[in-house]
């Protein structure tokens, strides 16, 4: 969330390709919304954006797919007018093919939700929601930044049925969250989407994932896969050919 009159900083991702302007302290964009938007099937052409924050994720996505529009949806106004600056900045100008929507994800999750992002419109909803669960993690006594950091495992839900309602039917969802939450988020997808892929990212090859890439399709009843894992750094701490491919070059997975 962006407060007023906050600092802003100038940020390249991408190699430089992508240009954010984001707040100096707080949540900032980074490796995550980068692997999200790599991790999306390369045939979307309308794609959504839950909880943008900025705009990382779904700018890196329409650089990576020329032909494809991107809906940002952010709950935070002043958020949301930044992640518009970042659309109509980029160079070629994303504006054409990136708009920016401010709504509540729990109010798109109702049947009968907000007329914009329309249902059933989308055949992608990326998603990278607030996933330091406050039982395990400290929260930050600012309301706004708390907002866009922390959320219980549990309250997935309201965002995988705001996704379920965007997508036509066979539409596939691409999310990053946390390994401890897999169960949770198993459970919320079960009834609603199948075809299930999980791809768990390591930051060396001997440590334990500290995310998943998961990807499910609107309909399915095909039982989950584990894909095999990302590994960000080799042994030396630098990155890896793999991650300098995603995260330098903006190709997808």
């Amino acid at each position: 969330m962006v407060d007023e009159g906050e600092a802003l900083t100038d940020d390249a991702l991408l190699g430089g390709r992508l240009r954010l302007l984001q707040p100096a302290r707080g949540h900032r964009a980074g490796h995550d919304a980068l692997l999200l938007a790599a991790s999306a099937p390369a045939d979307a052409h309308r794609a959504v954006d839950l909880g943008s924050g900025v705009g990382a994720a779904g700018l890196a996505l329409a650089i990576r797919l020329p032909a494809a529009t991107v809906t940002l949806v952010e709950i935070d106004r002043a958020t949301a007018e930044l992640a518009r600056r970042n659309a109509d900045r980029q160079q070629p100008d994303l504006s054409g093919r990136v708009r920016v929507v401010t709504e509540d994800v729990t109010r798109l999750a109702r049947p009968s939700g907000p007329a914009e992002p329309a249902a059933r419109a989308a055949d992608l909803v990326l998603m990278n929601p607030p996933f330091n669960d406050p039982a395990r993690h400290r929260v930050s006594p600012r309301a706004r930044r708390a907002l866009a950091h922390s959320v219980a495992d549990g309250a997935i839900e309201p965002w995988l049925r705001a996704a379920e309602r965007l997508l036509e039917a066979g539409g596939r969802l691409a999310l990053i969250h946390r390994p401890e939450a897999l169960e949770t988020l198993l459970a919320g997808l079960s009834g609603r989407f199948g075809a299930v892929t999980i791809r768990p990212v390591h930051p060396r090859a001997e440590a334990p994932a500290i995310r998943l890439l998961i990807g499910a399709v609107k309909g399915r009843r095909t039982p989950p896969a584990f894909l095999p894992g990302l590994v960000l750094a080799g042994p030396d701490g630098r990155p890896s050919a793999e991650a300098e491919r995603l995260l330098r070059q903006g190709e997808g997975i």
